[in-house]
């Protein structure tokens, strides 16, 4: 869903800055993957979890956009990750930009939670679309995951060069020299065993050991989600921040 500022006027204000927030999927057919899977007519619900709080600061948001991953047939989606992955984020981009004419191509963000962290350190590193990242409690080594992850059911063993593709935490150096600017946060206590703490840890020091403009936000007492006032405004704080340092007009 696109969603835009109350009482913008694309004439009279311009171009806008934009927040992506996304999850991708994995698919074993085009056919499935093109399901009407939402209603619109459904109400809007807002949530602190989503990006729409941003509306309130001038941003256009596009709030999960489709990410599918497809591997038909012989084929496993996750062996074209990335490449399907970089077309997806493409179009999405293409839309706002020079379809709808709403969003300045220079100020686009990425973030998202979870499998939605993974797949923004990805865009980041491998496209050029996006200004900066914003990354929740996500999992960047995949050889720290060996028995699978998401829908992918084979071993890192039976993979090894799809984990190894997959793995964000090789690409540091690649973020550090594009200075693509990274936001980790992480609840402490995060149980999930696909997104130990030790994944953001880890990839935060991978990044700053090259020099990449990074930080992480170790949020005590949280585990996958966030529930505490006191994390929710923290969060909330440290995203507006990073979106002010790293998402102005360039002078």
């Amino acid at each position: 869903e696109l969603y835009l500022p109350p009482g913008y006027d694309k004439d009279r204000d311009g171009r806008l800055p934009c927040l992506m927030w996304a999850y991708p999927r994995e698919f074993k057919s085009a056919d499935a993957a093109g399901q009407i899977s939402s209603s619109p007519y459904s109400f809007v619900r807002g949530s602190w979890s989503r990006p729409t709080f941003w509306l309130l600061r001038g941003y256009a948001i596009l709030d999960d956009p489709k990410m599918p991953i497809v591997g038909e047939g012989e084929a496993e989606p996750n062996d074209t990750f990335i490449e399907q992955l970089r077309l997806n984020a493409q179009a999405a981009v293409d839309c706002v930009v020079d379809q709808l004419g709403v969003v300045d191509r220079d100020r686009i963000c990425i973030g998202g939670h979870s499998y939605g962290a993974y797949m923004t350190a990805h865009l980041l590193a491998h496209t050029d679309l996006f200004r900066a990242g914003i990354c929740r409690s996500g999992a960047y080594n995949r050889t720290l995951t060996p028995f699978g992850f998401q829908s992918e059911e084979r071993t890192y063993w039976e993979a090894t060069d799809t984990y190894t593709t997959m793995s964000p935490f090789l690409y540091a150096k690649q973020l550090a020299e594009k200075q693509a600017p990274l936001l980790l946060i992480h609840g402490q206590e995060d149980p999930n065993p696909g997104t130990f703490p030790m994944q953001s840890e880890r990839f935060f020091q991978a990044l700053k050991g090259h020099g990449a403009v990074s930080k992480l936000v170790l949020l005590p007492k949280e585990r996958h989600g966030y529930l505490a006032r006191e994390s929710i405004l923290h969060v909330l704080h440290e995203q507006e921040q990073w979106l002010e340092a790293h998402n102005a007009p360039r002078t």
